[in-house]
């Protein structure tokens, strides 16, 4: 059995790769800062805090690939405590999986790195692809600082990918959970506008993605995992609503959102006030194949 080492794999989209890796005949290795409650048992699990080596650097020997997910959660009121945890967690775990690379015997020759397609920042209408420019704010400069600090470890006998993630919907956690709750309690209406974008991607294609970015040697570099038909916020947020047969959806101004977001969910209102319309030119052109290319699909699968 070929190994896969999910770095900082205990959160949604790490148990979801693992779960999907392990179905797919692959011994599963996840590392990160704290356990997974839940996981199967053909699944290890080995600590570290993000920062320094450890006996955990001895499961890169002999390892076919290893994919970095490691980066404190941005789901959180954007305090410079929080802001530099952001930060520092994804560019330091980020060199200390290159320092493992070079210090194993025989180590993974695949590394799939996580970032965000957030980098792109905030265009009310532009759809953007991996040819567009950067944003400016925040999560632009940590995207960027990310990838920097990849490229600067990255062996240069490994293949690569890093994929500018959008946002990830799935089952069993992540963003959609909340979004849930809100659409019951019949406040699952247009935010502000309703009219920023919402790209987003099924946790199966996610998967996907990166089980064929490991397997497919053609799979080289960067691209953006988002699922090919962007939508409007109002536009998500309906399909929502159809989907778990609720007929109400409140709308939510924009100074609404800012009070409740901050002293009721503890989060940034800027994560849904705020958005961008993404499709991926390579993955196009490299024709792979989406199972759920459309929400509504997507989220049938998801609710069922």
């Amino acid at each position: 059995m070929k190994k896969i080492i999910i770095i900082g794999g205990s959160g949604f989209i790490g148990q979801s790769l693992a779960r999907h890796c392990s179905a797919a005949g692959y011994e599963v290795v996840i590392i990160a800062r704290s356990r997974p409650t839940s996981l199967p048992e053909s699944i290890r699990f080995s600590l570290w805090d993000g920062v320094t080596l450890g006996t955990w650097v001895d499961e890169f020997t002999n390892a076919y690939a290893v994919v970095n997910l490691a980066g404190r959660s941005v789901d959180c009121i954007k305090t410079p405590d929080n802001c530099d945890e952001i930060l520092r967690s994804r560019v330091q775990s980020t060199l200390t999986v290159g320092k493992a690379l070079n210090k194993a015997v025989n180590p993974p020759n695949i590394w799939i790195q996580m970032s965000t397609a957030h980098i792109y920042g905030d265009p009310p209408s532009q759809l953007c692809t991996e040819d567009s420019p950067t944003g400016y704010g925040l999560a632009p400069f940590v995207g960027k600082a990310w990838e920097e600090a990849f490229y600067s470890v990255v062996p240069k006998t490994c293949r690569y990918s890093i994929l500018r993630t959008s946002f990830v919907i799935g089952k069993n956690g992540g963003a959609m959970t909340k979004l849930k709750l809100i659409t019951r309690l019949g406040l699952g209406g247009k935010v502000g506008s309703g009219k920023q974008g919402l790209s987003w991607i099924h946790e199966y294609d996610m998967n996907e993605i990166i089980r064929t970015c490991i397997e497919n040697e053609s799979y080289s570099g960067m691209y953006i995992a988002t699922a090919p038909n962007p939508v409007s916020q109002h536009e998500f947020m309906q399909t929502l609503r159809k989907e778990m047969n609720i007929r109400i959806g409140l709308p939510s101004p924009e100074f609404a959102i800012r009070l409740g977001a901050r002293f009721l969910f503890k989060t940034d209102p800027e994560l849904v006030l705020y958005g961008r319309y993404l499709k991926s030119r390579r993955l196009e052109e490299q024709e792979f194949q989406f199972r759920f290319p459309t929400l509504q699909p997507a989220l049938k699968d998801l609710l069922s």
